[in-house]
């Protein structure tokens, strides 16, 4: 996990300020540019009528107190019309805010999405574990991050408006009074942070523990049936209760320090109320100023005060916004990391071989040595059994050909991944139709219904398909196929494409060693080169040469003669 951060520090800045430019320099600039002038109009537009309604006000109130009926009914008017206006403005200031919004969380989500998924990034960030959670940084902290944003700037925008709009306004009722609004504002900005400054670590925290507690959730929902069997629920409660205690302990202290803070920002915004009608009141008493002038100063006061007590009246909210920052800089930091990090595994192509040069593997956990030192070449034509006792380094080889497992160091060769069909134990099934399962889209147009259910019959999954309700319903596939199938399904999409090159998992384990056997003899007659990673058969007359690895992660390589005896 990412270390915490510091509370509202320079890092946090840079990296909202990264955030903001790039945007203004994406490829949705222009729409972007001219929202932000849009909202910078309607902030303009709904500062200047809040001054103009001060001032109605105040001719309205003092109208009250002179019992002046015709002027009563005036400004009575004036009063609903500027109301009508400030409504209108104030209502298309905030759909113009949300559009922008919407603009901008789609651009980031985008974006993140497809530097996530490009050149397998989401598995070597997975690999790497120093990002938790990447599925809610995307979703979750973008969506926060974008609206925050732009709340915090209109937030901003009219405390930077109001201030100065009101800031005059107040100077011209009272200089005293205007003081005392700064200083206020000062001494409640100091003792905010002070009291305050432990939330942004508190709030961050917080984020990575709820998602926690989600992610044990969702592992509990995909892996019901096998939980079932195994019967660990008390395994899995007792995991679940530990990230509800570590979640909860992290909000009380959340909760203690917005208490401190309560205390502190209740009393400060209920003076408010009182402080402008303490200075002004006396004046009117002794007749120097209308009536209307009160209401008018406790306005102004309060636009002014507001606008300088930002910190003050925004900080819980700073805090969690400074979280979101923390978690999606480390995020896009992460992003950035391994897109300039070369793996130790060299991958190159080649069409015409499979080849291993001084290729050692390594365990993820702890780093102890899986296989060491492999050099071996696998022409085209060749058939290749890798076998031995060390099934973790014979998975680890599979995974590292298929270029999703990258540590250790060494050089692999192979054709390009569309002259590869890879058979794994446990394939992914993405959700579609049983067509899409077992065509790939490049054949999409060129085999046949009547093809492919024939392959299907094959592989003995002819109740897959009534349970599908055909080939061209869309289901969700783990929760229709049982253990086993899904890698027939895989062994039924490689006989209809029948590709240069072929490479299987333990594919013995789902279709016993007869069945198999006939695969293999149908690719050979297709001129396939395959490499099956599996247990020794019986037999070896299907294959050209045999890759053994043993317990230490030694390997030794037996060729056509030493198979046959």
């Amino acid at each position: 996990m990412s270390v915490q951060p510091a509370p509202l520090n320079r890092d946090i800045a840079r990296r909202f300020v990264a955030a903001v430019r790039d945007l203004l320099t994406s490829e949705v600039r222009r729409k972007a540019i001219g929202m932000l002038v849009l909202l910078f109009v309607f902030a303009m537009s709904v500062n200047g009528l809040n001054v103009v309604n001060s001032y109605v006000g105040r001719d309205f109130m003092t109208s009250i107190a002179d019992r002046d009926m015709a002027g009563f009914m005036r400004f009575a008017v004036l009063y609903l019309g500027v109301f009508a206006v400030t409504t209108v403005v104030s209502v298309l200031y905030r759909f113009t805010e949300e559009r922008l919004g919407l603009l901008w969380r789609a651009w980031l989500t985008q974006r993140v999405t497809v530097r996530y998924l490009a050149r397998r990034t989401y598995l070597r960030m997975k690999d790497s574990a120093e990002v938790d959670n990447p599925d809610q940084r995307i979703a979750e902290d973008i969506r926060a991050f974008t609206i925050t944003t732009l709340s915090f700037t209109i937030i901003f925008l009219n405390a930077i408006l109001a201030a100065i709009s009101f800031s005059g306004v107040l100077w011209t009722i009272s200089p005293l009074l205007f003081g005392v609004a700064v200083g206020y504002a000062a001494l409640g900005t100091v003792t905010t942070i002070v009291l305050g400054r432990r939330l942004v670590g508190l709030n961050y925290a917080q984020s990575g523990r709820e998602a926690d507690f989600r992610a044990a959730l969702i592992h509990v929902r995909e892996n019901a049936d096998l939980l079932a069997l195994s019967r660990r629920e008390g395994r899995l409660r007792e995991r679940l209760l530990n990230r509800i205690d570590g979640l909860v302990q992290n909000f009380r202290r959340i909760t203690s320090v917005n208490r401190n803070l309560g205390f502190f920002t209740t009393g400060y915004n209920y003076l408010i109320q009182i402080i402008p009608a303490l200075f002004i009141a006396p004046q009117f008493i002794r007749g120097e100023v209308e009536f209307g002038v009160i209401t008018q100063s406790a306005m102004a006061f309060t636009q002014v005060l507001t606008a300088f007590s930002l910190i003050v009246n925004q900080f819980g909210s700073i805090s969690s916004f400074g979280a979101v920052i923390a978690r999606l800089g480390g995020f896009a930091e992460a992003l950035d990391a391994i897109d300039v990090h070369r793996p130790k595994i060299e991958t190159l192509e080649d069409q015409d071989r499979v080849a291993y040069e001084r290729l050692s593997l390594r365990a993820l956990r702890d780093d102890g040595m899986l296989l060491s030192d492999l050099s071996v070449s696998i022409p085209r034509g060749m058939r290749v059994l890798v076998t031995g006792p060390n099934e973790p380094a014979r998975v680890a080889l599979f995974r590292a050909t298929a270029g999703i497992y990258s540590h250790g160091e060494g050089r692999i060769v192979r054709p390009s991944l569309d002259a590869i069909l890879f058979v794994p134990q446990q394939p992914y099934l993405v959700p579609g139709s049983l067509r899409h399962l077992v065509v790939g889209s490049r054949e999409e147009k060129e085999i046949s219904d009547e093809s492919i259910l024939a392959a299907i019959r094959d592989v003995g999954l002819d109740s897959a398909v009534q349970q599908a309700g055909g080939l061209h319903v869309e289901h969700d596939w783990p929760t229709i196929l049982s253990l086993g199938e899904p890698q027939r399904l895989v062994i039924a999409r490689l006989m209809l494409a029948l590709p240069p090159f072929a490479i299987l998992d333990r594919a013995s384990t789902t279709l016993g060693s007869a069945q198999l056997d006939g695969y293999l003899q149908r690719l050979t007659d297709n001129s396939t080169t395959y490499i099956n990673f599996d247990e020794a058969p019986q037999s070896l007359e299907l294959y050209d040469a045999v890759l053994k690895i043993d317990a230490s992660g030694g390997w030794k390589w037996e060729g056509p003669r030493l198979a046959d005896a």
